[in-house]
């Protein structure tokens, strides 16, 4: 089940106060110690800085803000005992932009900008959660080892 939630928040100096966009995903993995249900929760995190300096008058500003936002995801998973993982981790792949003038009067513009291109966000948590299966059943081998084992 995908589900995306979107909200214009406004966004700090560095970095958002709140995530612009969260992205919750959940599957359910085959273990040889029994199915699991992984819940994944995608922050989308922008970061900007203001690069240039404002020019006397009659002279073109070279003022500008660069924005990056990456995905911050949490999984929790559980497996058919109630044995429960969890894992904190930012994705590689970034989306980036930048707007003319002070980061500070760009908010609800930098915000619009994440929005339009976060369209193919659900993609992206998809291909992360692929990704994860391996180091999620890594983490439940090493649980039912230990749990086994003693």
């Amino acid at each position: 089940m995908l589900a995306l939630t979107l909200s214009l928040a406004a966004p700090a100096m560095a970095r958002d106060a709140a995530p612009a966009v969260t992205i919750d995903h959940s599957v359910q993995l085959d273990h040889h110690s029994g199915p699991v249900t992984a819940r994944y929760r995608g922050a989308l995190v922008v970061d900007h800085r203001q690069i240039g300096a404002v020019a006397p008058a009659g002279r073109a500003s070279s003022l500008r803000c660069h924005w990056t936002a990456r995905i911050a995801v949490e999984r929790h998973a559980t497996t058919a005992t109630g044995a429960i993982t969890q894992r904190s981790f930012v994705s590689d792949r970034s989306l980036s932009g930048h707007r003319p003038g002070w980061c500070a009067g760009q908010r609800d513009a930098m915000a619009r900008d994440v929005a339009a291109q976060s369209i193919d966000l659900d993609r992206h948590i998809q291909a992360v959660t692929r990704e994860d299966h391996d180091v999620l059943r890594a983490e439940l081998d090493r649980l039912h080892g230990s749990v086994a084992a003693g």
